[in-house]
């Protein structure tokens, strides 16, 4: 499997955060596709029911990821990891702890306690690096793989379902 690089890792976690972010703003999976331009003569009313839409489907995303993992607190620094794992997962890559941490932009020490904990959840595991043992590699489980496709399934469908129809 191939390693990422730390900078590889900064600039896929900011392609994430894109990503998170058009989701969680304009309901818009597909991160190249630029904002809909107001039409002339819209009045404020109107950007404030968009306003009002965006922010509406941003706690609902957030309600379905913690109704989806459980009591489990993935947010923050944790949940960039999860989408980090799923992401390399997806390439066929490998991310070792500190990639992970480096990543969520927290201390090595505070990331190898987040890995402990997805552990405990059952959803990433740590390996040791066949080709440098000194590494330690993360991978998630076969749990958390399913867990992180099913909850993008239901963003999908819940983006699917608040998408205006198309004139």
């Amino acid at each position: 499997m191939q390693q990422f690089s730390n900078q590889e890792i900064a600039e896929l976690k900011s392609r994430v955060d894109q990503i998170h972010d058009l989701l969680a703003s304009r309901g818009e999976a597909v991160p190249q596709v630029a904002p809909r331009p107001a039409s002339a003569g819209q009045g404020d009313a109107s950007s404030k029911s968009a306003l009002l839409d965006q922010v509406s489907f941003s706690i609902q995303i957030r309600r379905m990821r913690r109704s989806h993992f459980g009591s489990a607190e993935l947010s923050g620094p944790v949940w960039d990891m999860m989408l980090d794992l799923m992401l390399a997962n997806t390439h066929g890559r490998s991310l070792s702890a500190s990639d992970l941490a480096t990543g969520a932009a927290v201390p090595l020490s505070s990331g190898l306690r987040m890995i402990t904990a997805l552990e405990r959840l059952g959803l990433a595991q740590r390996s040791i690096d066949e080709r440098d043992r000194r590494r330690t590699i993360v991978r998630l489980t076969e749990n958390g793989i399913e867990r992180m496709a099913s909850y993008f399934e239901k963003v999908d469908a819940a983006w699917q379902n608040n998408r205006p129809l198309a004139a």
